[in-house]
């Protein structure tokens, strides 16, 4: 498992000096061709970034673990989730000025964008907790609040790559390479969505025949995942 995490930071680093070069180029020269030849190594490099610890990967494990969404609701929140987890960076960058004494700390991290996402998600948590125990149903529109507020803590990775191409004076380069690196992503993100919706749904499947067991178990694993999201927002405050 760890020299499998170092190849993974391995494979970053080459992909991040390689793009760092085209980003220093085309501020020298303006030409696009060499930035788009290299763009679609963004979609790996993102892909990659994502498969190492972070990005909420367990929490929107455990959220779709433990509601009833469908696998297109799924995918659906998993979208959300890449595109704000990445363009928090952008914006960050962008707005740097004006953000960097409110939300920035050290290099990488927007502390109070990451209190903000675990109060969120603690909310969320504390409220399918509720609605397991009294067996309500679940409310579609919070499983995209779920995949914003885990988006909220920004991709560090994303910050540095637009940090460095607003220190060479093109933003722009930045922004092209997080949106192809926002594919890379989502395109993780989608395939844990996906094996946690069918892993619910094939759970709830082995136990068709007894309906009073099929409701059972999904209040059992709604009130589960309340409280693990609950557990996780209140131990990083804790931390903190």
């Amino acid at each position: 498992m760890i020299a499998l995490f170092q190849d993974l930071v391995a494979i970053q680093r080459e992909i991040y000096l390689a793009f760092a070069d085209r980003i220093g180029d085309f501020a020298k020269t303006g030409n696009w061709s060499l930035l788009v030849a290299y763009l679609p190594m963004g979609i790996l490099f993102g892909a990659v970034h994502t498969l190492t610890p972070g990005h909420s990967k367990a929490v929107l494990a455990t959220y779709l673990t433990g509601t009833t969404a469908s696998v297109p609701r799924g995918l659906a929140v998993s979208l959300v989730l890449s595109f704000v987890h990445v363009g928090m960076s952008v914006l960050i960058a962008l707005l740097s000025l004006p953000l960097v004494s409110v939300a920035l700390g050290s290099v990488g991290r927007a502390p109070l964008l990451e209190d903000i996402s675990r109060g969120l998600l603690g909310v969320i948590g504390l409220w399918m907790l509720w609605q397991g125990l009294r067996g309500a149903g679940h409310a579609h529109g919070q499983g995209i609040a779920a995949g914003f507020a885990a988006g909220l803590i920004p991709c560090p990775l994303t910050l540095f790559v637009m940090t460095f191409a607003i220190s060479r004076g093109v933003p722009e380069a930045g922004v092209a390479f997080a949106a192809v690196m926002m594919i890379g992503v989502a395109l993780v993100l989608a395939a844990v969505a996906l094996a946690a919706v069918l892993f619910r749904q094939q759970l709830l499947r082995l136990v068709a025949a007894r309906p009073r067991a099929v409701e059972a178990a999904t209040r059992a694993v709604q009130v589960f995942a309340g409280l693990v999201l609950a557990a996780v927002a209140a131990n990083a405050f804790l931390d903190t």
